[in-house]
């Protein structure tokens, strides 16, 4: 299920992910190979997907391929193909990858970590379109794009000898490179989000994030970048009571998370704790305010609709309004957990903080 729930989570909230996106609509029509450098876990081969679905190569094949995952006495046959015969195993005719992806798009992945030998001749592949099946003297020409991807610094391995500097040229005629999680602050909620409504769903029951939670996760480094926040998701639903994610929920390495504003009693530690959010300048940062408000108030009333409504002196329409707006589900008697019905005129008034 991961992989399908990673190729969905396609989020370009942040400033750096918008620019990342105008690169892409400008290098996807092309036939150029790409280079996609990054972090491990940043989403490379969802960039791969994302340039081959905007490209005129859309309807054919997409190939995924990691470099490391196969063995180095295999993974010639693998990308280019076999005679019966041309070894022990080898029982069949069979194409390779660049055959199989024909018309389409190949995504190589981890190529810095590519044999040296094999490096030769994928080059010749790229310079002539063309693959020799191993066992086999004929060449079968290939229209395929490439985009290639590594966390591996490429031109500190061309200059110790570890990659070819022509194989460098030949894939670097378009750059791409994923800033890691941690300098993109603004793609970590709607990221989160999705992967709880995608995981939850699976899991058969609703959930949300407490307020401490989404501090947590925006303060949080993310060393393993998406595939880590993916996996810190699925596990934090699994173990969280009455499907509410908190801070404790999660268990995430190294974390050294910055304590969570506590309740304060006086305006002038409002004001400060305030004036702290603001110079962090989380994305939509009135509704980052709202929710937090209502969420605490609606726990701190023993999820009492009445009373809520009450506290925050506001209409109960209004905070069922903004329950519904924010996703947060209300318990029955019998502690299943219903959905919010809203039918009202929009609201003029607002939350007073």
């Amino acid at each position: 299920m991961s992989n399908s729930v990673r190729a969905s989570a396609m989020v370009f909230e942040d400033t750096l992910s918008r620019r990342l996106l105008d690169q892409i609509q400008r290098i996807a029509p092309s036939d150029a190979t790409v280079l996609i450098t990054g972090e491990t876990g940043t989403g490379k081969e969802l960039i791969a997907r994302k340039i081959h679905a905007m490209s005129l190569r859309a309807k054919e094949r997409f190939g995924a391929v990691n470099c490391t995952a196969l063995s180095e006495s295999l993974i010639e046959s693998e990308l280019f193909g076999h005679e019966k015969g041309a070894f022990t195993g080898a029982l069949e005719n069979k194409q390779g990858w660049f055959e199989t992806a024909n018309k389409g798009t190949l995504f190589l992945d981890e190529v810095g970590d590519m044999p040296l030998g094999l490096q030769a001749k994928l080059l010749r592949v790229l310079q002539e379109r063309e693959v020799v099946k191993v066992g086999s003297r004929k060449a079968t020409p290939i229209d395929v794009r490439v985009i290639a991807a590594t966390n591996v610094n490429l031109e500190d391995a061309v200059a110790a000898g570890h990659f070819r500097p022509d194989l460098y040229y030949r894939f670097n005629v378009a750059a791409i490179h994923l800033a890691p999680l941690r300098e993109r602050k603004g793609d970590i909620l709607p990221l989160a989000r999705h992967f709880l409504q995608v995981y939850s769903s699976h899991l058969g029951y609703e959930a949300d994030l407490a307020p401490e939670a989404i501090h947590l996760l925006l303060e949080y480094d993310w060393p393993g970048n998406i595939r880590e926040l993916e996996n810190a998701i699925h596990r934090a639903l699994l173990v969280c009571p009455a499907g509410r994610l908190r801070p404790q929920d999660f268990k995430l390495s190294g974390l050294r998370p910055q304590a969570p504003p506590q309740v304060l009693k006086s305006s002038s530690s409002l004001e400060s704790a305030l004036r702290g959010l603001f110079d962090s300048a989380p994305p939509k940062l009135f509704e980052v305010v709202e929710e937090a408000l209502i969420r605490t108030a609606y726990d701190y009333c023993d999820r009492n609709q009445v009373r809520t409504a009450r506290l925050l002196d506001i209409s109960r329409n209004i905070l069922r309004h903004r329950m519904a707006q924010y996703g947060i589900s209300c318990a029955s008697k019998n502690g299943k957990r219903v959905d919010i019905a809203v039918n009202y005129q929009q609201p003029t008034d607002r939350v007073r903080i």
